[in-house]
């Protein structure tokens, strides 16, 4: 059997800081390989003036709640910090971590949040071409400036689906590409992840594939895998129910 990755984002929302951080310090106990949060600034859903915590602030929390599983946010916003910025906060996170940080980003969707902090919302092609700019800058300036990071480079996931840009943009630089189900997708998308690989003289076997899902059964969990993914994410919300995790976990291990 292929092995496989398994992880958990926790909702940053409508939830108390004491809260999160025992979630987080629940989920690595039970095994899971990797523990992510969202980058938003306002709960994408239920009461949109509710508890939100900002995704960098709590992954340094994240890097010294945990010993052991990597961290990353699904994914980070690449509008709302400018490149060189963004570089230095990975890079500080990757520091106190011990070199367990996953930097995942992508270009932005949530308007509402765009409108009230500021940013400039524009076209998706637009913010996708600012990503673009982005990702080269982001390397370049953990390669120039001190300390270097930890693990060099950081391993960057990049998350979305769109088959003319994004993905184009995974294939250049992407160590992990994080899509969607049900599983015919996720594989479609795959494959198109792959021909721009081959466009672009990349193996894609360099490029993990990561996939949030709800699916939570042995056989559903069993099709991603036959469909390509090899890196399983659920998403818990407080109240946490820490059962899917067990189970998620049990199902890895059967695997291996």
């Amino acid at each position: 059997m292929t092995n496989v990755r398994v992880g958990v984002q926790l909702e940053p929302q409508h939830t108390t800081y004491a809260s999160y951080a025992r979630a987080v310090r629940e989920v690595e106990a039970l095994g899971v390989d990797t523990i992510w949060n969202w980058d938003h600034l306002l709960p994408p859903y239920g009461n949109h003036r509710g508890r939100h915590f900002e995704a960098w602030t709590l992954l340094a929390a994240l890097a010294a709640l945990t010993s052991r599983a990597e961290i990353g946010s699904l994914v980070t916003c690449n509008s709302y910090r400018n490149p060189a910025l963004l570089a230095a906060m990975a890079k500080t996170v990757d520091h106190i971590s011990g070199g367990r940080l996953i930097l995942g980003i992508g270009a932005g969707w949530f308007e509402r949040e765009y409108r009230e902090y500021g940013y400039t919302f524009g076209t998706a092609r637009e913010r996708l071409k600012s990503l673009a700019a982005a990702l080269p800058l982001i390397k370049q300036h953990w390669q120039l400036e001190l300390p270097a990071p930890v693990r060099n480079p950081n391993p960057i996931c990049i998350g979305g689906e769109g088959e003319q840009m994004t993905l184009q943009l995974a294939a250049q630089h992407a160590d992990i590409w994080n899509g969607f189900g049900p599983p015919d997708n996720f594989k479609r998308k795959s494959e198109v992840l792959d021909r721009w690989c081959a466009e672009l003289g990349r193996d894609p076997k360099t490029i993990e594939r990561s996939i949030l899902t709800g699916t939570h059964t042995a056989r559903g969990l069993d099709r991603l895998v036959e469909a390509g993914a090899g890196h399983i994410i659920v998403t818990l919300r407080d109240p946490w129910n820490f059962a899917t995790v067990k189970q998620l976990v049990r199902w890895r291990d059967a695997r291996r």
